[in-house]
């Protein structure tokens, strides 16, 4: 199971009002509950090939308000877990991308280090690099803006 079918697993709880969701296939196993089920949104996985490691994720403070601010021009490149975001591969290496850039989906634009592991995030969209939302080394939320892309 991929970090997509998990976002897609996430957005079909909160679209049904879904509390906790269990799945077991072939020696992978996951459950996922919401802030409604006792504590904030964790994803929990397990399972014999390399599967995505345990998060505990909360919702964003004001999603509505952030929204609110972001122009209908622009599509937000988001974090998908919670994690610390760096900017660039290492302290000494330039930024992955700077405003102005241009972006393709498959560009890796920064790091979300999650447990130890660092996670590359790509575009997934094509545009050109409008705003970071992010500040480098500082912790971001799962569904927070990273980027804004026009």
């Amino acid at each position: 199971m991929d970090l997509k079918e998990i976002r897609t697993l996430i957005d079909l709880m909160k679209k049904n009002g879904l509390a906790v969701f269990k799945m077991e296939r072939e020696g992978f196993k996951i459950t996922l509950k919401t802030a409604g089920a006792e504590g904030p949104t964790q994803i929990i996985t397990s399972g014999v090939a390399p599967a995505p490691m345990a998060v505990a994720a909360t919702a964003p403070a004001a999603p509505a308000a952030a929204a609110a601010e972001n122009p209908s021009n622009l599509t937000e490149i988001k974090s998908p877990m919670v994690g610390t975001f760096y900017a660039s591969p290492s302290p000494d290496s330039p930024a992955y991308v700077s405003v102005g850039q241009a972006v393709t989906p498959d560009t890796v634009v920064c790091i979300v280090e999650a447990m130890k592991v660092m996670n590359e995030i790509k575009a997934e969209v094509s545009g050109v690099i409008a705003e970071i939302a992010a500040e480098n080394g500082k912790p971001v939320q799962f569904g927070q803006a990273l980027f804004r892309v026009k």
